[in-house]
């Protein structure tokens, strides 16, 4: 893995004329997001006024920011100064285990997926189960938690045309990327199993069940077992 302190300097991005984007590089890699995670928490520890929320993604953390109370060039001074004292290490990751059910009628496209990968359809799940995954971002709708990464032998491409509506708690995967769904929605992705966790939940504070930077581990229940859960 690449040393985050030999990579270049971050850039800061305009986004509109209240949000500023602090970016670390332009791939996936666990090492920047890691340097995202630790300029969100010292954002966060430095309660800077006029600061009104952050977004960490892949490579990035989006700052929106009051410019009638902080204006962009300090705001700039400020995280500068925070990336100069902050360690390259993410703050201590949560672990959770996510129960999944990978039997039909919650596993919609495993045998798809199966048939493409040339792989049992145990095997997929066995490989699926066995890693542990990190929640990099939020993203696309709301309550979609993007996951990474997954095993080489288990990546496939995006479907050439989304198939039909997945309900919350989906697991899809594509690429070398996993999703959780939050909600409703037709989709380019393979569902393989399903959560009977709510991942979203508008009742509850905060919504989100996880937090970005979280430790995901996937555990198989029986059909069974997904039912009592969903209740």
């Amino acid at each position: 893995m690449p040393d985050s302190r030999s990579s270049p300097p971050p850039k800061f991005l305009d986004a509109g004329e209240s949000a500023l984007v602090v970016e670390f590089g332009r791939v996936v890699d666990a090492a920047l997001h890691d340097r995202v995670l630790a300029l969100d928490a010292a954002a966060a520890a430095a309660e800077i006024d006029g600061i009104s929320e952050t977004v960490p993604t892949y490579r990035s953390l989006m700052v929106h920011y009051d410019a009638r109370r902080l204006g962009r060039d300090e705001l700039v001074e400020r995280l500068r100064a925070l990336l100069g004292e902050t360690a390259y290490r993410r703050p201590n990751a949560t672990r959770r285990k996510v129960p999944v059910s990978f039997e039909l009628p919650h596993a919609e496209d495993l045998a798809e997926v199966a048939s493409k990968l040339r792989l049992d359809e145990h095997r997929i799940v066995e490989e699926f189960s066995r890693t542990s995954y990190r929640l990099y971002m939020y993203g696309f709708l709301p309550g979609f938690a993007y996951l990474g990464r997954l095993p080489e032998a288990l990546r496939i491409p995006r479907r050439e045309a989304p198939r039909s509506v997945v309900q919350p708690g989906a697991i899809l995967i594509a690429g070398e990327q996993v999703v959780i769904a939050g909600v409703s929605s037709p989709t380019g992705w393979y569902m393989i199993g399903r959560t009977p966790l709510r991942v979203l939940d508008l009742q509850r504070n905060p919504p989100f069940l996880f937090d970005v930077g979280d430790e995901i581990a996937f555990e198989p229940i029986d059909r069974a077992a997904y039912d009592r859960l969903a209740l």
